[in-house]
Formats: structure tokens, C-alpha cells, sequence
């Protein structure tokens, strides 16, 4: 399984591509799109569209993992935020990827530990999880591979429940009564 991890905004889009196979993660790709800040906005939407694009033809992803949007203090910052993380999800959707959303909290939970680990803390967990020779930089490219991670230990879990759930149906119909 291919994740493609995404730290949406309008300045710097983080992005961290993590494949689970076997026992191990491996990573495959990860840096950031940085639409010069000069440009329109509508332009740098573009950019970030056509980059994310580009991304997951490059790579074929089986699953894009998004931080999912909190409420800043500015609403114009939250819209362009939203924007941006919506040229990420028209890229994913347009390709057939499907979509998952987390909050940075539970990111940083399944690096770390703890939902309020630093961008320090995350970076040097995702060197030794992924067995890099340097923590990932920048933060956002960081923050783009736990959410990749982050996904693929909420998918194992997530087969170990269903797994779980089928069991304990199968033994329910086959009970004697």
C-alpha cells in the first residue's frame, strides 16, 4: 500500500509518499510545493493543483491522508487554508485516490505518542521510523509523512477490527442454541 501524505497551505504544501510492505515502512518520496508568494492566489492554486497532480501520477497512490482542517483565529486564513486543501482533494479525486482526513493531534499521536509532540519530536520520530539518515525537512514535508503513517496504522487497525467483528459473527451463527 502507497500513501500519499498531505500538509495542504497556500505558502508551502508538505508532502510525504510512505509505502507499508511486509512488516516495514519504507519511504519513497517527500519535500514541499512552494507556489512563489508573489503570484495571485488563484495562481498558486493552480500550482499546487497541478504539482499534487503530477505527484500521484508520478507515484499512483492508493490513498491520499489529509490533516484535516482546524479553525484559525483569521477567517481569511482559513479559507485560503481550506483552498488549498481542497486543490489536494479535487487532485486525489480526480485521479480515483480515495480521501482520508486527520486532525495533526492524532497525526502526532501515532508518531510520537502524544497528540501535542513538537515539530522537533516529529521529525526525529519519522527519521526513526522511516529510518532516514536526517530528520525530514522541511516540518511540512515531516507533518505530510505522519499523516501517511498515520494512516497506515489507522488502516491496520481498522483490519484488525473488522477481523475481529467477522470472527465473533461467525461463531455467533455457528453457536449452537
Amino acid at each position: 500500500m502507497i500513501v500519499l501524505g498531505i500538509d495542504p497551505g497556500t505558502r508551502i504544501t508538505g508532502y510525504g509518499l510512505v509505502c507499508k510492505k511486509d512488516s516495514g515502512l519504507h519511504p519513497l518520496d517527500y519535500g514541499c510545493i512552494r507556489p512563489p508568494p508573489t503570484l495571485p492566489l488563484p495562481e498558486r492554486y493552480r500550482i499546487l493543483f497541478e504539482s499534487l497532480e503530477t505527484l500521484i501520477d508520478r507515484h499512483c497512490p492508493d490513498v491520499l491522508s489529509i490533516e484535516s482542517q482546524f479553525v484559525l483565529k483569521n477567517a481569511q486564513s482559513a479559507l485560503k487554508l481550506g483552498m488549498a486543501k481542497g486543490m489536494a482533494i479535487l487532485a486525489a479525486a480526480r485521479r480515483g485516490v480515495p480521501i482520508f482526513e486527520y486532525p495533526p493531534t492524532r497525526a502526532k499521536l501515532a508518531i510520537s505518542g502524544s497528540g501535542r509532540a513538537s515539530k522537533w519530536q516529529v521529525q526525529k520520530m519519522i527519521q526513526t521510523l522511516l529510518r532516514l539518515p536526517t530528520p525530514p525537512e522541511p516540518e511540512d514535508a515531516a507533518d505530510a509523512l505522519a499523516l501517511a503513517i498515520c494512516h497506515i496504522q489507522s488502516e491496520g487497525t481498522r483490519l484488525c477490527m473488522n477481523r475481529s467483528e467477522a470472527l465473533f459473527k461467525k461463531k455467533t451463527l455457528t453457536s449452537p442454541s
